[in-house]
């Protein structure tokens, strides 16, 4: 995320939700949407079928209506 527009960004509802060791924005959300969620992380990398990613776990149930 560029600096210079993260306030911006944040007054119009998205929140920064993580942070790389750098302190740069990793991971973003909009809290009041069903699942809408970015990163620049790759879950699926560390993911198995017997150990499923959170992050994936939890796009599976809201696709699901869970």
């Amino acid at each position: 995320m560029n600096p210079d527009y993260q306030r911006l960004l944040e007054a119009g509802g998205l929140r920064v939700s993580g942070l790389g060791g750098a302190g740069e924005v990793r991971i973003v959300e909009v809290p009041e949407h069903p699942f809408f969620v970015a990163t620049l992380f790759l879950p699926q990398a560390r993911s198995t079928a017997s150990k499923p990613h959170p992050l994936l776990v939890g796009y599976a149930a809201a696709v699901l209506g869970a």
